[in-house]
């Protein structure tokens, strides 16, 4: 499924491209100007415009590719070499902008009267000047028509404008393989530095950027080692926040490396001899800048899906009540999408070639400068997360609210849930604002782009010899601000996972790790909670008068029935030696028998009878004091008997009291799902202490 809405997704992004590339080139118009070329002064006319025939937009250019053909023409190979030279690198100015083409019979003329002259130079014939493009006809050139029209534009102050496009310029060009491309042009790079900002501002930004990038990464580490220090205690529904902070330090790692590196993998370095310039970084030739986009994309997605599980996770134990294994054993498939999903999409962009180098950063990303990458790669993922994660959240919420105010729960009980829920909207505030502030910034790029990139050419149109854009309606610069609080807001959304970890817990199990001791008991408090669950239903429709006797969840090969059994027969002391008193006999009987209140067994007329008094006298060691008389005996073992009984009879009440009060402070339970319930262990964890 998540490869059918990717290729979906890129089916829908190549149709949008075509249209988009389209009007890309045109928003420049392009005026007549006087001829400059040397080889074409003193021709019947004077004027000429640009591009010519051979798509050379400006007259340097063209006098570059005319160089070959100068011995050629000093040499008055032909007379009609000279003006069919000019007529195609300097055609002449027509009133409408129409652009003329010579004869074909000029053209197999000056052909025929060079071409051994030529070979002698080792000059070929181009072949953009194939004789068969040009019209068959037999007319000079320029024609009356076209001089005629020259002569009314030169006198005429409108002057002969059309629409060129975005030519890039020589020192923007890139090598054709490496599939470059800008402003809907091919084989052509963005500047670099940045084409928008000063160095001093770009200097500001980076420091900017790696200062946040260092205090994310602190924040989303702690995290993260908060978690290994006591693993047990960040389960299902909240184990997600984990990977969450995980995705995020990855993601400031990313950022902090691209502050160290600077502008060395960003950018393609500059070749003088070559006329290139400085150009931004496209593709996948580059193989640090690679890693780096592959590393911060894949992240940035998975971060942002490992939230909408989060919400999932929080709906699942509050809704239908799931408790923490039963999300538990669905993590895989949490995994599966967390991890799968963005590593297609990261795939895909590799395949697509659509990795651009980030100047003000120092990173590679995508959408930077294409904008249909920027839209269907970035905007479209952020905004269904941000849509699904939302929808959850909202119906946990008021899942937990119905719950506060339907079923009565103790005071205690209530200000926790409320604590609780006041915690999970919290931390996805912390989240959500920073999430819309990034996706805003992208709907404004993706708005004002275009508009920047025609400033742009009209600023270095002069510079770099290109056609200049033509009634520009509105013209606007990027602010600095703009992109600095993008950054940050990239990159803080990973510090609300300390929110959530921050606690006097969290205090206690770093102070116990650097001591040096560590909770062993942590996971047997797990174990045990479940099998020393209450009978929640019997506490909800039970008598409020009526004390519980709670039922032992535990296991006993004494076969007993009551609470505490085990853990008194367990506790029998050893027998007294030969040298104690009678008094001290009496009372370690006494003793011995009190301890057996654990095996008593309740009769049918309610009262508690002993099931081993025979054995207070096999206990007795032998000779340890006189002979009793029978009277004596007798008086004894009744007063033993009404103790134990006694003793037994308070301690269960007290017992049952005691396993009463617990039941009650574990109401929440049965009120926020079966034992183990995800939430309830939340709520354990962010009122205790410790």
């Amino acid at each position: 499924m998540d490869l059918l809405w990717v290729l979906s997704v890129s089916m829908l992004a190549a149709c949008v491209a075509i249209p988009m590339d389209a009007a890309a080139g045109s928003h420049s118009m392009f005026t007549c100007e006087p001829i400059t070329l040397r080889m074409c002064q003193g021709l019947p006319y004077n004027s000429t415009f640009m591009p010519n025939i051979m798509n050379h937009y400006d007259q340097q250019t063209a006098a570059l590719a005319m160089e070959p053909f100068h011995p050629m023409v000093n040499l008055q190979c032909s007379p009609d070499l000279r003006m069919f030279l000019c007529a195609i690198y300097a055609p002449v100015c027509t009133e409408y902008g129409r652009m003329t083409s010579p004869c074909r019979r000029l053209c197999l003329q000056a052909k025929s009267d060079c071409y051994q002259l030529m070979d002698m130079f080792g000059v070929s014939w181009p072949e953009e000047m194939d004789c068969n493009r040009f019209p068959d006809c037999d007319e000079p050139y320029p024609r009356p028509v076209d001089l005629l029209s020259s002569s009314d534009t030169a006198e005429s102050p409108i002057s002969v404008q059309r629409d060129y496009g975005f030519w890039c310029p020589r020192e923007l060009k890139i090598e054709p393989e490496l599939g470059y491309s800008f402003m809907g042009v091919r084989d052509c790079s963005p500047p670099c530095p940045n084409m928008y900002f000063t160095r001093e501002e770009l200097t500001f930004a980076r420091y900017f950027i790696g200062v946040v990038s260092i205090v994310c990464l602190s924040a989303t580490l702690f995290t993260f080692l908060t978690f290994l220090i006591d693993v047990s205690r960040f389960r299902y529904p909240e184990r997600p926040i984990i990977f969450y902070a995980v995705c995020y330090m990855m993601v400031s790692l990313v950022f902090f490396l691209g502050f160290l590196l600077e502008d060395r993998v960003s950018c393609n370095a500059a070749s003088p001899g070559r006329f290139r310039a400085s150009t931004v970084t496209q593709g996948s030739h580059n193989k640090v800048c690679t890693l780096l986009f592959m590393v911060l994309y894949f992240f940035t997605m998975a971060g942002s899906v490992w939230w909408v599980i989060l919400t999932i996770t929080w709906f699942l134990a509050a809704v239908p009540k799931w408790g923490s294994e039963a999300i538990e054993k669905k993590a895989l498939l949490f995994h599966a999408c967390a991890w799968g999903v963005p590593g297609v999409l990261t795939v895909t962009l590799l395949a697509m070639n659509k990795i651009e180098g980030d100047s003000v950063s120092g990173v590679c990303f995508v959408g930077l400068y294409n904008l249909t990458a920027l839209r269907w790669f970035l905007l479209a993922p952020l905004g269904l997360d941000v849509v699904v994660g939302v929808v959850l959240l909202l119906a946990g919420i008021a899942a937990l609210n119905r719950v506060r105010m339907e079923i009565p729960l103790e005071k205690e009980n209530q200000e926790k849930l409320v604590k609780f829920m006041i915690r999970i909207g919290v931390f996805s505030i912390l989240y959500l604002v920073p999430l819309l502030t990034v996706i805003a910034c992208y709907f404004y790029e993706s708005s004002y782009r275009t508009i920047w990139e025609t400033t742009w050419v009209q600023e270095k149109c002069r510079d770099y010899h290109i056609p200049c854009p033509y009634k520009v309606e509105s013209t606007s610069r990027p602010d600095l601000a703009l992109f600095l609080i993008k950054y940050l807001m990239m990159l803080i959304v990973g510090i609300p996972s300390v929110f959530w970890v921050g606690s006097k817990k969290t205090c206690f199990e770093w102070a116990s790790f650097f001591h040096g001791k560590r909770r062993k008991d942590g996971l047997v408090n797990d174990s045990r909670q479940v099998l020393q669950e209450p009978d929640f239903a019997q506490l909800l429709y039970r008598n409020p008068n009526t004390p519980i006797v709670r039922k032992s969840r535990g296991t006993s090969t004494q076969g007993t029935s009551t609470h505490a059994s085990s853990t008194h027969l367990a506790m029998l002391d050893e027998p007294p030696s030969a040298s104690t008193s009678r008094a001290g006999s009496v009372r370690s009987a006494r003793s011995k028998m009190s301890s057996y209140h654990g095996s008593l067994h309740r009769s049918r007329d309610g009262r508690y009878t002993a099931s081993s008094f025979r054995a207070a006298e096999e206990w007795l060691p032998y000779g340890s004091m006189p002979r009793l008389s029978d009277q004596s005996r007798h008086c004894s073992t009744n007063q033993l008997d009404s103790l134990s009984r006694h003793d037994s009879t308070l301690r269960l009440e007290s017992q049952s009291r005691h396993s009463s009060i617990r039941d009650l402070s574990s109401s929440r339970q049965a009120v926020l799902g079966v034992p183990g319930n995800g939430i309830h262990r939340m709520l354990d964890d962010n009122g205790a202490p410790s």
